[in-house]
């Protein structure tokens, strides 16, 4: 056998030995995947059977997997029980609302910190993330005060202005724009394009991964705040629903699970929807930053 002989078996054994390798190693990661996912899922389909049950049979077997008979009574109680349709609508208006003033500010902020020169620039970035350090509850009161003074509470301003400018989204914007070459604004401007064009009509389109994960980051956070709606709103005009489903759970005589989970599976189909509808965006947006 020839020395180009030996080498080309030699070559063939190593690829099949890489090749085996790869191989175990994909299936190993699958393996890990498929681990979370059931970890991570899990509750969720918890929550979902358990809704599926009626009160008694939670309470005789609840750690019992599967319900004896699928019942949908827990979904037409919590229908019945709250008006839903009032809180759902308030909690969408309210979550869209947020996340649409957050990005239209976040554009122009991150914009100014990631393109304009000025005195200044690099302190007002660490401003913007200092307040990613401070939690809404440390300055409810304040807020509360200032929003009492003007009339404001109980209304849907004092569920959106306060949240109206978002940290997060000034850091993910300036991020995002400092990949942008400056020669694309420059081109802009010499065809008389001005700040605000460039930001919304020719920088905004660029950004669409980065503004939907951002979207979808500010939707679901203030589609499930309790803690805001609960000490801003007095009466059920503006009431959102994480509050309908605290109220279903009966004080005095236990709560009922079937309904709680029945209310919360609610609650949670929205975020799905629109998880659903911006992952693409979402992936994009976290492949590009890698």
């Amino acid at each position: 056998m020839t020395a180009g002989q030996g080498g080309g078996a030699g070559a063939g054994r190593f690829d099949s030995h890489s090749h085996s390798y790869s191989r175990s190693r994909r299936l190993v990661s699958d393996a890990v995947l498929v681990v979370v996912a059931i970890v991570w899922l899990g509750p969720y389909a918890w929550m979902t059977i358990t809704s599926l049950k009626t009160l008694p049979e939670i309470t005789r077997a609840p750690a019992y997997p599967l319900p004896q008979a699928f019942q949908l009574g827990a979904y037409r109680e919590v229908l019945q029980a709250v008006p839903v349709m009032r809180y759902f609508v308030n909690t969408v208006f309210m979550a869209t609302a947020i996340a649409l003033l957050q990005i239209a500010l976040a554009l122009p902020a991150g914009y100014a910190l990631a393109k304009l020169r000025f005195v200044g620039r690099s302190a007002a970035f660490v401003i913007v993330l200092s307040c990613l350090l401070i939690p809404a509850q440390v300055t409810f009161v304040p807020v509360f005060t200032m929003l009492g003074s003007v009339g404001l509470v109980n209304t849907f301003g004092a569920l959106i202005l306060p949240f109206g400018v978002s940290a997060l989204g000034t850091f993910l914007v300036r991020q995002a724009l400092l990949s942008v070459p400056d020669e694309i604004i420059e081109a802009a401007r010499m065809d008389g394009a001005g700040e605000l064009r460039i930001v919304y009509l020719i920088l905004g389109p660029m950004l669409r991964p980065t503004l939907s994960a951002l979207f979808l980051f500010s939707f679901v956070f203030h589609y499930n705040d309790y803690f805001w709606p609960l000490v801003m709103t007095t009466d059920d005009q503006v009431r959102t629903l994480p509050l309908a489903i605290a109220l279903l759970r009966e004080q005095g005589t236990g709560v009922r699970w079937h309904l709680v989970m029945a209310g919360n599976v609610i609650l949670s189909l929205p975020v799905l929807l629109v998880f659903a509808a911006a992952q693409r965006q979402i992936l994009r947006a976290v492949t590009a930053r890698i």
